[in-house]
């Protein structure tokens, strides 16, 4: 089988028209009240590795529809005027996340290299149990 298009070259594409957050950029803005981290990591994903603290969950699939005012899914978080950084693993999920929301409208960046820095570069992690 041949895609037309592979998963890096939409990975690709995205980055060249987002705004890409470097993870010490992204520690500076822990605890900052105008800005919302969201984790779009799976539940697994967060309970295996931890979490920003003060980050907010959404999965993956439920970003679009927690961000449109007019989706019965319509989280409130996303109704405030502030910076919103999206963040997966390695960056991959969130940049075509965000490059998403941002063709919905919504004003959205993206955590560069993921959670898989994270720790490593001095960042305070969560850990439930």
């Amino acid at each position: 089988m041949s895609l037309k298009v592979s998963a890096a070259q939409m990975v690709a594409k995205a980055r060249a028209r987002i705004e890409e957050v470097e993870t010490k950029d992204a520690i500076a803005m822990v605890g900052d009240d105008d800005v919302v981290i969201v984790d779009l990591r799976d539940v697994r994903e967060r309970q295996r590795s931890g979490y920003v603290p003060g980050s907010f969950h959404c999965p993956r699939g439920m970003a679009e529809f927690w961000v449109d005012p007019d989706s019965p899914y319509f989280k409130e978080i996303f109704g405030q005027d502030k910076k919103f950084v999206f963040h997966c693993a390695s960056g991959w999920r969130s940049a075509l996340t965000v490059a998403t929301l941002n063709d919905m409208g919504f004003d959205a960046a993206h955590l560069k290299e993921g959670f898989s820095t994270w720790e490593a570069q001095g960042g305070p992690v969560d850990r439930d149990g």
